[in-house]
């Protein structure tokens, strides 16, 4: 709770600062979430399934993600540092050391051409997989889909870039740490690897395809994970905006073969006015061999995901949303019972 005071304290520095004359290179965010969950199936529970890692506690207020960050951007080099804290601090980063949960974001970018649009970055980043982050008030849905908690949200590495004079194409290459870490992890002998393609042949579509080749050590049998990122965004109306995405893997677990995953999900939303939108998303999660999320089920995970979303713009920084989500599986993933209802309210603010 004292890390909690410390970061609430430094967002509302923020606003002070935000009044003084800055060189126009650098400019400051702070961002907070607050929530409640209601589990209509198990009111005594405190903490959602093992695969959710965001907005995790249940039938109790608390804080998902509250950060402060800096950025600096000039016409050769660029840097961010962003320091949070929160559920998704806690639990995304439950496998980093001390030093580094805190982390956001900490990165350093200098452009390598006079005339072309090379990028080369270097440090903790935002995943180059999936179309959510870890900002809620950022994502057309309250909470994350099951592919987003269960895929990067961010990585620690080298991030070569390539945007087009029309921007209509942006590459990356990537060398990283690993699967979602800021630290080396002991396991790995070697770095992976990541790559991007993303196009936007018009203003309101945007293609995208990423990938994640990583090479682990799972009890003493070497394992590669090829995973594959695709998904589409599209907005044919102020009104209507439409999202698919998929997303699908392969790797092996001590001793075995290897053998798949993969989840697809479609997102609606509806912008009625300047204040009020809605959502709603399908999805599904397939892992039968438990090779990403693990189960008591011999069987593995087989999730269905149905949510409906209502934003309310309570004023130009505040965002209050209210999303009900049931989930219905092949097994008893949920204490005695194979499917989940419960409801999530937050109130955002983005300064």
């Amino acid at each position: 709770m004292k890390k909690n005071r410390v970061l609430f304290a430094l967002i509302l520095g923020y606003t002070a600062l935000a009044q003084t004359e800055l060189p126009k290179k650098w400019s400051f965010q702070g961002y907070g979430e607050v929530y409640y969950n209601y589990n209509f199936n198990n009111k005594t529970a405190r903490e959602h399934s093992g695969f959710l890692y965001s907005h995790k506690k249940l039938n109790q207020p608390n804080l998902n993600l509250a950060f402060v960050k800096a950025n600096y951007q000039s016409k050769r080099l660029r840097g961010n540092v962003a320091l949070m804290a929160g559920d998704y601090s806690t639990y995304n980063l439950s496998a980093e050391p001390n030093w580094a949960k805190p982390i956001l974001e900490a990165n350093l970018g200098v452009k390598m051409s006079s005339t072309k649009n090379i990028w080369l970055d270097a440090g903790v980043m935002p995943s180059h997989i999936g179309f959510e982050s870890a900002i809620s008030a950022d994502c057309w849905t309250l909470t994350r889909s099951i592919l987003a908690e269960n895929s990067p949200y961010f990585e620690t590495g080298l991030k070569l870039s390539y945007t087009s004079p029309s921007e209509k194409w942006n590459v990356a290459a990537l060398v990283l740490n690993g699967w979602q870490r800021i630290q080396f992890p002991s396991h790995s002998k070697n770095p992976s690897y990541g790559f991007q393609f993303n196009y936007k042949p018009k203003a309101n579509l945007q293609l995208n395809y990423s990938n994640f080749i990583g090479y682990n050590l799972v009890e003493d049998y070497p394992s590669m994970r090829l995973f594959h990122n695709l998904y589409a965004v599209y907005e044919p109306t102020e009104k209507w905006g439409f999202t698919f995405g998929l997303d699908a893997g392969t790797d092996r677990a001590a001793g075995t073969s290897y053998d798949a995953w993969y989840s697809p999900v479609a997102i609606t939303r509806i912008t009625w006015n300047k204040k009020i939108r809605t959502a709603f998303r399908a999805e599904y999660y397939s892992d039968k061999n438990q090779l990403i999320i693990s189960t008591t089920s011999p069987r593995g995970i087989q999730l269905l995901g149905l949510s409906s979303n209502l934003d309310y713009q309570v004023a130009k920084k505040w965002l209050w949303r209210l999303e009900v989500k049931n989930f219905q599986s092949n097994e008893l993933l949920f204490g005695p019972a194979k499917s989940n209802f419960f409801m999530t309210t937050s109130l955002a603010v983005k300064l």
